[in-house]
């Protein structure tokens, strides 16, 4: 019986496969308007001119809108990069940019290699860009050996961190070793101190290949899917990004925390229509993105230049199977979807909310099945926070738990019935009603995040700060619902301002780990890092992002404020539940019933815990700026223990567990601005 396979190639996989029988490589590229398609094949040693070029035949080497073919290892000697040309109409109006001239990156390279001539300009002109255009490894090597691996798995006890890789032990000051500073094994090598600090899962802001000439830090701007970003390698090269991303993960792994990884396929760093042909644009530009009608323009309903078309069958495709090869081939634990609302765009650009099928297929891909899957269901066009977004079983980040909580805490009237729903769970944005039984855990509660002011940055400005930036201080947004607590910035702040300022922050923190809901903060705020009023540094590769060790020695009570409340969340399971507080949970106000008023900015709590076999907790808060008397109304003042005081310095402010702090009376006087917590 004759091979085809071994004649002809394969249609599938995309990308390139080895063929560990037939000593061979197979490659496979969807382009469905390309008439002609030639692979490009490039030794180590010269990138610009190809030492095998194999135009592919599509009588033999095409099957429906794949091209492909299989070539001998022995047949390339020499062979180490790869890129395609792909000949077809340029006829703008009709969405078309193909241009022969152009070598183009596979959408599937597993791992990405940059030229030393390479060059973002060339790939956005007319021409050739060959020498200068980014090109995708060829590689023999096997699977990753996972053997020993076990993904840990965290209920109740589940706080996820938002880290940067790169910022996160970039200084000289990170105590990391010089060679690892910015890296993955930078992150290795902070284990411990994320083990100390108890955090139980960590986001890594995206780690997916980006164009290192885009001008963008943040790393929201993907050139490929399908492999890590090369510069956070220690040496900078793009199959040691793979090697010691999984051994990330292993380490991780080892100490009980979970991996879980923000990906943006909502757009590519291809840009708009006056950026670079790297790969999408060029191999099928209709096929990858939403375009305007007249052809020309493309759809921003991103905010960052083009949308992908995530209707189209090919990128669908191409979004699971970047999803798959990072859950079973990097052992990611989850995902974080950077615009999950673009998910919803049919191929016109309208919306389906009914059944988008890359988010049915996401949900129902069995190898999937046990990953965290969380969107930010909003985009510049669409906001679908909670029912309205159609991945019913997903986590979400809580964008409402941001901005009532942050106004809450700032002192803005009329917040207090808000605040009682973004404690309980936001069971108005998730409702567990018969027809809907959502859970409280799938709302992601943050207060800050990679976008916007960090949390010392918060409570120490009352206006953005970004004209490092480059745009004349315009970028990033106006409503940051922050409070400078009376001094602007960080220059000669008074004593009695910086006290506020933490103390603030301390509120902000027991609030957050109070609530019913997944937890989430961002890297550095438990020691207090600034980024100088910058709201938006998405360019920002300095010590403005780089988080600045030196703060955590100076505000260790911080930290150890921070390190407490985590921990006192996690070893009392009453407050982060599966379902909601239901009968457990009684509201009261400083001396009564709660005062729901527009000019009410207290509230009390008792939550007990029984039914979790947890003890009781009296939360008592006071946002207003004058102290208030609250009167403890469940049980005995003996029997309750004083856990929290925000109000105290360190370490006074936490005294868990706190048997030799008992209550006297049942009334508590509560300083301005402060939270008491309770137990017995």
């Amino acid at each position: 019986m004759r091979d085809w396979s071994a004649l002809e190639g394969s249609p599938s996989p995309l990308g390139v496969t080895w063929v560990e029988g037939e000593a061979a490589y197979n490659f496979a590229l969807y382009s469905k308007n390309a008439t002609a398609v030639t692979l490009l094949l490039f030794s180590e040693v010269d990138l610009s001119t190809p030492t095998y070029e194999y135009r592919l035949n599509p009588l033999m080497n095409k099957s429906g809108r794949v091209w492909h073919c299989r070539l001998r290892k022995n047949l390339i000697p020499g062979a180490r990069y790869y890129g395609y040309q792909a000949a077809g109409p340029n006829e703008m109006k009709q969405g078309h940019r193909f241009d022969p001239r152009k070598v183009l990156l596979d959408p599937y390279a597993r791992c990405v290699c940059f030229p030393t001539q390479f060059n973002r300009q060339a790939a956005s002109q007319e021409g050739s860009n060959a020498g200068k255009a980014p090109l995708g490894l060829i590689t023999t090597e096997p699977s990753a050996d996972w053997t020993g691996d076990v993904a840990p798995a965290h209920t109740s006890d589940l706080v996820i961190y938002e880290m940067h890789v790169r910022g996160f032990t970039r200084r000289n000051n990170s105590g990391v070793t010089p060679a690892h500073r910015g890296t993955f094994l930078g992150v290795v090598e902070k284990i411990p101190y994320l083990k100390d600090l108890g955090v139980t899962a960590i986001e890594l802001l995206p780690v997916m290949q980006q164009d290192p000439q885009e001008g963008s830090y943040s790393g929201y701007m993907p050139l490929n899917f399908f492999s890590p970003h090369h510069e956070y390698a220690s040496e900078g090269k793009p199959f040691d990004a793979l090697k010691e991303f999984r051994i990330m993960v292993k380490a991780l792994h080892v100490a009980g925390i979970e991996v879980l990884m923000d990906v943006v396929f909502n757009h590519t760093a291809e840009g708009n229509e006056d950026g670079p042909n790297y790969c999408y644009r060029g191999i099928d530009n209709t096929t990858y993105y939403l375009l305007e009608q007249d052809g020309v323009r493309y759809r921003n309903d991103s905010g960052t230049g083009n949308t992908l078309n995530c209707g189209n069958p090919c990128v669908r495709k191409m979004i699971l199977d970047s999803v798959c090869f990072w859950r079973e081939e990097m052992h990611v634990d989850g995902f974080r979807f950077d615009l999950a609302s673009i998910f919803t765009r049919n191929e016109d650009g309208s919306i389906n909310l009914t059944d988008p099928p890359v988010i049915a297929e996401i949900g129902s891909a069995q190898e999937l099945e046990k990953l965290r899957l969380i969107a930010e269901a909003w985009d510049p066009a669409t906001y679908q926070l909670g029912q309205s977004f159609p991945g019913v079983s997903w986590l979400q980040w809580n964008g409402q738990f941001r901005d009532d909580v942050r106004a809450f805490v700032k002192g803005s009237s009329g917040l207090v019935p808000k605040l009682m729903s973004r404690l309980y769970g936001s069971c108005d944005l998730f409702p567990d009603d018969l027809v809907n039984a959502y859970h409280p855990y799938q709302s992601v509660n943050f207060i800050t995040c990679h976008d916007g002011f960090c949390l010392y940055d918060l409570v120490s400005y009352n206006q953005k700060h970004n004209t490092a930036n480059g745009h004349e201080n315009v970028d990033g947004t106006d409503n940051n619902l922050s409070w400078n607590c009376g001094w602007e910035g960080d220059q000669d702040v008074p004593p009695g301002v910086l006290k506020l300022r933490e103390q603030q922050i301390k509120n902000f923190c027991t609030l957050l780990f109070l609530s019913n809901g997944t937890p989430m903060f961002c890297a550095g705020d438990e020691f207090m890092n600034t980024q100088r009023g910058n709201n938006n540094p998405y360019n920002q590769d300095n010590e403005i992002t780089w988080l600045d060790w030196h703060l955590l020695s100076r505000n260790q009570g911080m930290f150890r404020f921070f390190k407490n409340v985590i921990a006192f969340r996690k070893s009392h399971p009453s407050l982060s539940r599966s379902r909601f507080w239901r009968e457990d949970v009684s509201w009261y106000g400083a001396t009564g019933k709660p005062d729901l008023s527009h000019d009410s900015h207290s509230l009390a709590f008792f939550l007990s815990g029984a039914a979790q076999k947890d003890n009781d907790i009296y939360a008592m808060i006071n946002a207003g700026w004058k102290p208030l008397t609250f009167l403890i109304q469940q049980g005995q003042p003996k029997e309750w223990h004083r856990v929290i005081e925000t109000s105290l310095p360190s370490p006074d402010d936490f005294c868990e567990p706190a048997l030799d702090v008992s209550l006297g009376a049942d009334e508590y006087v509560l300083s301005p601005r402060s939270i008491v917590v309770l137990i017995r």
